[in-house]
């Protein structure tokens, strides 16, 4: 691993564990994960490309309603910035620095971009994680009377009344609309779920287990992340033909939950040999 990546890496894992993590810059990191020719330079393009956004965006507004329509009005309109479905088949749709490129996107990174700008020009803003589908609200909802206005990027910023939302819940679970699900996403929650995209993205391509491996390295660097990481960790370096670091690895991991999965830890354990082996 080069050097540049490694500081990247070092940056997430702190800015991941500070007091208020910075949405932006840790999409940015995983960004210079996912295209490494993009370098420093790109990542302070990308930023600056934000700040500019966010200074395209007229003074004066007030109200979620009025925020919600002037960013979706430069973002969704005036700019293009939306998705379609063909973008869930390409990894650019879950880097942010190529989201600002394309204008393209997944729901959850075209959210961070109107996050971001919103938040940059004094919105009060946050995404919203409905199932399977991820939106921005404007607002307080927590306030005694709250007001919240929902807008979907995917869809170029188009504002969501109630039932809107409770359509994209019952389309993507087949429940009804609960209030906590419209309560603002913790920052670190959206990159685990921006993680968990592209593993899933890498998964189903055997071919990129290179894509798969930075992406559950940057998962395993957050404060907070299942224990089965390590396993898949280790799975993921026996396919790449690392057999000797992925049994070490897999014995640790059985090592770890023996105590409350005995049955687990031995099949784990004849993964690990069944790996060493392949060498002999």
């Amino acid at each position: 691993m080069c050097s540049e990546s490694t500081e990247w890496r070092r940056e997430f894992a702190q800015e991941a564990r500070s007091e208020r993590p910075d949405l932006a810059r840790l999409c940015l990191l995983i960004g210079a994960e996912g295209d490494p020719a993009l370098g420093q330079a790109g990542l302070d393009e990308a930023d600056i490309e934000l700040d500019r956004l966010a200074g395209l965006l007229p003074y004066g507004l007030t109200g979620p309603r009025a925020w919600a329509s002037a960013v979706g009005e430069l973002l969704g309109t005036r700019l293009g910035f939306h998705g379609t479905p063909a973008d869930y088949q390409r990894l650019e749709s879950s880097l942010l620095p190529q989201v600002l490129r394309r204008r393209r996107g997944l729901p959850i990174l075209l959210s961070v971009v109107w996050i971001e700008v919103a938040r940059r020009a004094g919105a009060h803003v946050y995404g919203v994680a409905l199932p399977g589908h991820f939106v921005v609200g404007f607002g307080a909802p927590e306030a005694p009377v709250p007001e919240q206005v929902l807008a979907d990027p995917f869809a170029g910023g188009r504002l969501l009344t109630g039932p809107d939302a409770e359509l994209l819940v019952a389309g993507a679970t087949g429940g009804s609309l609960e209030p906590s699900m419209l309560l603002p996403a913790d920052p670190l929650d959206i990159v685990v779920r921006v993680l968990n995209n592209i593993r899933a993205w890498a998964a189903a391509r055997p071919e990129r287990t290179d894509v798969a491996l930075w992406a559950v390295d940057l998962s395993l660097a957050l404060p907070s992340h299942p224990a089965r990481l390590r396993l898949e960790r280790a799975q993921l370096l026996v396919q790449r033909g690392e057999f000797l670091a992925g049994a070490a690895e897999m014995e640790a991991y059985a090592d770890v939950v023996e105590a409350v999965e005995p049955a687990t830890a031995e099949t784990v354990r004849n993964r690990a040999r069944a790996a060493r082996a392949i060498l002999n």
